[in-house]
């Protein structure tokens, strides 16, 4: 039995953008479906893996700029699906990663139509890939936290800055180089060091991505003057230090175990 019937919907997580990162299983659920509802951030030669008379459906949303609000989407997906389409949602990133996934799940749900989820490479692993560093650390990045800076016009973030200060663990800030000032500050006054190692890595995985080093009370200097336009994730911790940082800090905390 087809684990994609018609009449049914797959949310699918394209990656962070390097069409070589999209899973298997993703690859071939696209090639299958009749219609494909996409994000504006999905990389360049995925939609191309769809069939040639499959119907592809642009429903992005970026900085603010949407070309169907939330409730639209839903009812576009379904709608397609209760017309016997096999129906992929397609999505940057992990769909389950600041990806709308629930809404799109109990609209699927609420009208009885079967809907599955295919995960992806979400893109904070992308970027410390690009960057060569890894997102937790024995000893120094004990937890991995990720939040997002989306925010409403004009309104702050509504964040626990107190329990992201963990100088433990790494903090993941999606979509946060427009809130870059905001991050940094916050964080400082909720305690974090101001000399804590934070990278800024545009359009991870792409032949465009940019990366830059920097620390905390730097960083809105960073993403004022180091970016261009793509999307672009802040990565903050110890584990971000450049290497030799990373390997002197190792050290350090080994000859305090001995």
């Amino acid at each position: 039995m087809t684990d994609f019937p018609p009449g049914s919907v797959w949310l699918v997580g394209a990656g962070p953008g390097d069409a070589e990162l999209l899973t298997r299983k993703a690859e071939r659920l696209i090639g299958e479906a009749s219609v494909v509802f996409h994000d504006a951030l999905v990389g360049p030669g995925i939609l191309e893996m769809a069939a040639p008379s499959a119907r592809l459906v642009h429903v992005g949303k970026r900085s603010g700029r949407h070309s169907k609000d939330q409730a639209t989407i839903d009812q576009l997906i379904v709608d397609a699906a209760l017309a016997g389409e096999k129906v992929v949602r397609l999505k940057g990133g992990d769909p389950a990663i600041f990806g709308r996934a629930t809404e799109e799940l109990d609209a699927c749900r609420a009208a009885g139509v079967p809907v599955r989820v295919c995960p992806g490479v979400t893109a904070a692993s992308a970027a410390a890939a690009s960057l060569g560093a890894s997102l937790t650390l024995r000893g120094l990045a004990r937890k991995l936290t990720f939040v997002t800076a989306h925010a409403r016009a004009g309104e702050a973030l509504d964040l626990d800055w107190s329990r992201l200060a963990d100088p433990e663990a790494t903090l993941a800030v999606y979509m946060g180089k427009a809130a870059a000032a905001e991050v940094s500050a916050r964080l400082i006054a909720a305690g974090l060091a101001a000399d804590t190692p934070v990278a800024l890595v545009e359009s991870a995985s792409l032949p465009t991505e940019r990366h830059f080093n920097t620390r905390l009370d730097l960083l809105p200097l960073a993403a004022r003057t180091a970016l261009g336009d793509g999307p672009a994730l802040l990565l903050i911790g110890a584990a971000m230090a450049r290497p030799e940082g990373v390997s002197a800090a190792v050290s350090q905390m080994a000859e305090r175990q001995s």
